[in-house]
């Protein structure tokens, strides 16, 4: 049986199947790509909520395994070399279990680059400018009298709708007819914009038809279903 005693966040949030995948995270956008990679591969694993709003990311034991204090991290008992491996950031785990399941990734060298490149494009730019329009039309922001930083944020989302949009003219999805990893990386957040964020509009969302036909495909996977409720709150 796996030794996790080395991982203080484990006893925090101890396994009850340490043979198994450990997930510390919750349902947020960045969360659930890797529930929704992990119940996509087929990977067997734990599930543990971290409570963003309760600051349990910032305790000592999350903070041992993440010092950025970010959701989703996990532990894989059987890493490289049948060692256990900590791992954080979304992209990182993304990227990790497609080379540990042999999916979602393709092994020809320059489609795993281009696919890469998608997922960067997520992380550097999707997550953070619609994470934007979610404060400042949502959240704390929508009560500042200065309507200028919304507004930005605003544009840029709809550029990126558009790159995103542009990309998937004539493909199911954004690696053409291969599902990916870049697929799994923007899902959660495109839907979360018109979602929880509450945004469709001032984003002009369904002017972006190629973007609504790909959510749409992507949300009928049942392991997306399923990923986009692990781990939720109770």
């Amino acid at each position: 049986m796996p030794d996790l005693s080395s991982f203080p966040i484990a006893t925090r949030w101890p396994a009850q199947h340490p043979d198994r995948i450990q997930l510390y995270s919750l349902n947020t956008p960045n969360g659930v790509k890797a529930s929704i990679m992990l119940e996509e591969t087929g990977l067997a694993y734990e599930p543990h909520l971290v409570d963003i709003m309760k600051n349990e990311s910032h305790t000592p034991e999350f903070l041992s395994l993440n010092p950025n204090g970010k959701i989703p991290a996990i532990i894989d008992p059987d890493g490289p070399g049948g060692q256990p491996l900590g791992l954080f950031e979304s992209g990182a785990i993304l990227m990790y279990l497609a080379d540990k399941s042999g999916k979602f990734l393709s092994a020809d060298p320059a489609q795993r680059w281009e696919t890469i490149q998608w997922v960067f494009f997520q992380m550097a730019s999707i997550g953070p400018m619609f994470g934007q329009v979610g404060f400042f039309n949502k959240f704390a922001g929508k009560e500042y009298a200065d309507r200028r930083p919304l507004e930005r944020y605003v544009a840029e989302s709809k550029r990126l709708l558009g790159v995103l949009d542009t990309r998937l003219d004539g493909g199911d999805w954004i690696m053409g007819d291969d599902y990916s990893i870049a697929d799994i990386a923007t899902l959660g957040w495109v839907n979360n914009l018109i979602t929880f964020y509450e945004a469709r509009d001032i984003v002009a969302y369904d002017s972006f038809r190629n973007v609504v036909a790909w959510l749409e495909r992507g949300l009928a996977r049942p392991a997306v279903q399923r990923g986009l409720k692990i781990p939720g709150r109770d």
